[in-house]
């Protein structure tokens, strides 16, 4: 008989932690059949959900409409009770909220939840309901460590939480030129793109790169920055870009599908995030072999040796980011000692199997205990 494995999540956009439930999704209809997946989206759906449904995993709907919608947690609990799961795993806030208690009143036999990042957002009540629901399931499941030890910190012990870190699929040859790429990205030829993807809110840090950016393109001349995500911060980001005259060197380009075909073509990653998980960018792009220039948080140090497989900046500070940029783009030995031992990194600790093995694992002794 199969263990019936539902996980939950808010919606099924692009983000990181949505990829990582779609993959360990696939991965365990691919390689454990003795565990029968199943999507819950609490809010709204995305492009990823034709991913699941064209690996034959059910995609189920609740609704949810509002921040505070009791006729959608009695539609979640309904549709658990329905689908009778022997595991919930629930992921992000609102689906560990809304989705633990649910799982509680359902009477499921095992359940867990998910933090994927270090959450400064969060006041007092939030913390509160992450305490409270902590105590009353079995277990939660992290990305990272700092991301085990901020809510460590904030009341949860430590031996609560199960370290899995994310997993990242095998890479594949570019499917196009780099003259096609530059042209998708309105970048000369002559030009050397450094690249951003994420969604464009203040977690990010995007005001300090694009400001770095513009003292890249005085210094050097032959930089453009290129800025793939959407999200609430763009007028304002737009607005400050061309108020530092950066307007011809910073592209935001909006979200894109095809991320994975430029990625291969650009000279550096930057990662300014003022607090992260586990980054799935940084991770795709030490292992197609673009060097990462990240600020120096806990999520980004668990991946970047400074100096090894990348290079670590103080966040927000826009002078280091752009000396430790110069020196990758000045020496070519560098770079290729940091690709290479990025690369290894990723191939030694990231595949996207062993995340799912892990989480099968999990799940199996979790319900051979209930």
């Amino acid at each position: 008989m199969k263990t019936r494995v539902c996980l939950i999540i808010p919606t099924l956009d692009q983000g990181g932690a949505e990829k990582q439930l779609c993959l360990l999704a696939q991965g365990l209809a691919q390689y454990h059949p003795n565990i029968e997946p199943i999507v819950i989206v609490l809010t709204r759906t995305g492009p990823r959900e034709s991913e699941l449904t064209a690996s034959g995993i059910a995609v189920h709907h609740v609704h949810k409409r509002f921040k505070l919608d009791p006729f959608a947690w009695l539609r979640l609990k309904a549709l658990l009770t329905q689908l009778q799961p022997d595991v919930v795993h629930t992921w992000l806030f609102a689906a560990n909220a809304y989705g633990r208690t649910a799982a509680i009143a359902a009477k499921v036999p095992v359940i867990l939840g998910s933090e994927r990042s270090v959450d400064p957002w969060k006041g007092s009540f939030q913390l509160w309901i992450d305490r409270a629901l902590a105590g009353r399931t079995n277990g939660l499941t992290a990305n990272s460590q700092g991301t085990i030890d901020f809510y460590s910190k904030h009341g949860i012990a430590s031996n609560r939480f199960t370290l899995i870190p994310n997993g990242i699929e095998p890479s594949v040859a570019p499917s196009i030129s780099k003259e096609e790429a530059f042209e998708r990205m309105g970048v000369s030829l002559n030009q050397r793109v450094i690249l951003s993807v994420g969604r464009l809110w203040h977690q990010k840090g995007y005001k300090e790169l694009i400001w770095t950016a513009e003292l890249m393109r005085i210094a050097r001349g032959d930089t453009c920055y290129v800025i793939i995500g959407e999200g609430p911060e763009r007028q304002r980001l737009e607005q400050y870009r061309d108020n530092v005259q950066g307007g011809a060197s910073v592209k935001l380009l909006g979200e894109r599908t095809d991320v994975a075909s430029l990625m291969p073509h650009c000279d550096i990653l930057w990662n300014g995030s003022l607090y992260e998980g586990q980054s799935n960018v940084i991770l795709e792009a030490m292992q197609i072999g673009l060097p990462v220039v990240a600020s120096d948080i806990p999520g980004n140090a668990e991946l970047i040796q400074h100096d090894k497989t990348g290079m670590l900046y103080p966040v927000g500070q826009s002078e280091p980011l752009a000396r430790l940029t110069n020196r990758i783009f000045n020496d070519p030995a560098l770079r290729e000692s940091i690709v290479e031992n990025a690369k290894h990194r990723i191939e030694s600790n990231h595949s996207v199997k062993e995340m799912v093995q892990r989480h099968a694992t999990l799940y199996l002794e979790k319900s051979s205990r209930s």
